[in-house]
């Protein structure tokens, strides 16, 4: 771990702090403000819990975990309909019970222990659940670079492949400021060349409307429970987001994973995985509670300090403190809101697929050996099935590609022979 730039518990210079956030916050920025755009809520509200979560989950993990809470695509579909039928409440109660199932599932992490790690997750596992993170998320960052009203356009493209450039070249040959925030500078590059060749073409790529139409101080639009609506028990809500929360959870197992890997450290045991759960659980109260969709670990995040070395928590806390800010600041949100995304696809290429060789990192070091059976096809299902989106829906409960994908690989695991 000699490449480590800034360790889980050094703090960088209040100048660089600065800069390292604002590089997290506009990672997670694009998908966290995406899934309430999808479901209809406000995203300002989703950007503050973002910002409350994570300082919750920062707080409960003893500040030893640099992990960035945003919002969670798993819970989509259930989330749409529940507010065609029971609204925002409905909404509100299935984050908070997914919340509490995370917390039931630390109690007993607590007490049982957490020994059966190693033994349900051993690398043949772990290595192709992360590959399959990264890569599961390939097709939304090509996308977004290739598509314009889900139409191919060779503009947008250029611009994605110019950002994707830009964040290379700041990362490969960038010194001392540079080479530690080459997303932030290859965003800025993204966003100036889109504004360039927007003028040249007569294209408008990059809107400012939103951001001269809003206020600069604008507060939210919370549903806070008792406060905007009163308490009322929603059935169909706690059945259909609480078991979701399996299936964040088996993500929320691979990003600490990660992270474990990038840091040379094992936060299951340190701070414990009872509290990585309470951590989440947390977080996913806290969004319930102020009516945002549920939030989960940012691979985005993952994936940026994948890049620059630099694992700080102090930065992670400085971008939820911003996005906390931000939420409030009109003008800025909407100017946040104005990156295109051929400039987000083309960030979003370097940082998944940085992901996606972390998990490639762990096969290798732990020597893996794909001449044995049981390994070749363990990684062979997780890998398919992960990446092509394997989805199982069963009485409205639906596990999707990366959840069905660890799922089946822990139970290969357990049943095939280890002789060949």
């Amino acid at each position: 771990m000699d490449n480590i730039k800034y360790d889980v518990n050094e703090m960088p210079k209040p100048g660089m702090l600065v800069g390292l956030s604002f590089q997290h916050l506009f990672a997670m920025f694009g998908a966290t403000v995406l899934v309430p755009i999808l479901v209809g809520i406000d995203p300002a509200i989703a950007l503050f819990s973002s910002g409350l979560g994570t300082l919750a989950h920062l707080t409960v993990t003893k500040y030893k975990i640099p992990a960035y809470m945003g919002s969670s695509f798993a819970y989509i579909a259930t989330m749409q309909m529940l507010m065609k039928t029971d609204g925002i409440a409905a909404v509100a109660q299935g984050a908070m019970a997914g919340g509490l199932v995370y917390l039931l599932v630390a109690l007993i992490v607590r007490f049982v222990g957490n020994a059966w790690i190693d033994k349900v997750l051993p690398p043949v596992v772990v290595g192709p659940i992360i590959v399959v993170i990264g890569l599961s998320l390939s097709t939304t960052a090509v996308n977004d670079v290739m598509l314009k009203d889900g139409q191919y356009n060779f503009i947008y493209l250029l611009i994605g492949l110019v950002t994707l450039l830009a964040v290379i070249l700041f990362n490969m040959y960038g010194k001392k400021i540079v080479a530690v925030v080459p997303i932030l500078l290859g965003l800025i590059v993204g966003y100036v060349f889109a504004i360039v060749v927007g003028a040249v073409t007569g294209q408008n790529i990059v809107d400012f409307s939103a951001v001269s139409q809003s206020p600069w101080f604008q507060i939210p639009d919370f549903d806070i429970l008792f406060i905007d609506y009163h308490f009322k028990i929603y059935p169909s809500a706690i059945l259909t987001m609480a078991p979701i929360a399996f299936v964040t959870m088996t993500e929320h197992f691979g990003h600490v994973m990660v992270l474990n890997s990038l840091t040379g450290r094992d936060f299951f045991k340190d701070p414990g995985l009872d509290r990585t759960l309470t951590g989440d659980g947390l977080a996913q109260i806290i969004a319930g509670f102020f009516g945002a969709p549920p939030v989960t670990s940012y691979g985005e995040n993952i994936g940026v300090m994948a890049l620059n070395k630099i694992y700080s928590v102090y930065v992670i806390a400085g971008a939820a403190v911003i996005a906390v800010v931000m939420s409030f600041i009109g003008k800025v949100s909407a100017l946040l809101s104005s990156i295109p995304t051929p400039v987000i696809g083309g960030i979003s290429i370097a940082l998944f697929g940085v992901i996606a060789s972390s998990g490639l990192k762990i096969l290798v070091e732990n020597k893996v050996n794909f001449d044995n059976k049981k390994n070749l096809l363990i990684a062979s299902v997780i890998l398919v099935s992960g990446i092509g989106n394997l989805t199982l829906q069963v009485a409205g409960l639906q596990i999707t590609g990366v959840a069905l994908s660890t799922l089946l690989g822990i139970l290969l695991y357990q049943i095939l022979p280890e002789k060949d």
